[in-house]
């Protein structure tokens, strides 16, 4: 693993342990050549996955950008970073195991709806905002009302 610091092509593993969530194996590494450490981290990977965005436009899927979307929709909520790396992961794990290598993008957008609606109902209305591409005030207001009558049903069935 190359030094982030120096640019060493070496690094020498000083201590590996799993995630928490067992998603993946975090290092410890140290450079012999600076003496600087370092973190990484290394997960399983099931297949290369193909993103089919608007116009049959082509990417390579990118989970970092999975977590971002998240992390700007979760922004100053009281969600902490680890639940989110759960979910996240979560994602990508139904994701690869939907058993098809090119994925539309509709489909992970909808995936990220789900684990939002989960964590935080804020962050979820803010993302469904932009997913969502809502036009005027009323689509807006229609989809509040979808999530009002979703939770009055939710918690009349915890009653």
């Amino acid at each position: 693993m190359k030094c982030p610091f120096c640019g060493n092509e070496e690094s020498q593993v000083k201590d590996s342990r799993p995630t928490e969530d067992n998603s993946s194996i975090r290092r410890r590494r140290a450079c012999p050549s600076c003496g600087a450490r370092f973190t990484t981290f290394e997960r399983v990977q099931l297949r290369d996955l193909i993103v089919i965005k608007a116009e049959n436009k082509k990417e390579v899927f990118n989970r970092d950008k999975v977590l971002k979307s998240m992390n700007i929709a979760l922004q100053k909520r009281p969600v902490e970073t680890e639940r989110i790396e759960r979910a996240t992961n979560s994602i990508v794990r139904q994701l690869e195991s939907l058993g098809d290598a090119e994925i539309p993008s509709r489909t992970i957008g909808d995936y990220v709806m789900k684990a939002l609606a989960n964590l935080d109902t804020v962050a979820y209305i803010r993302y469904a905002s932009v997913y969502k591409d809502f036009r005027n005030p009323d689509d807006f207001n229609e989809f509040l009302e979808d999530v009002k009558s979703i939770q009055n049903l939710s918690h009349e069935a915890a009653e």
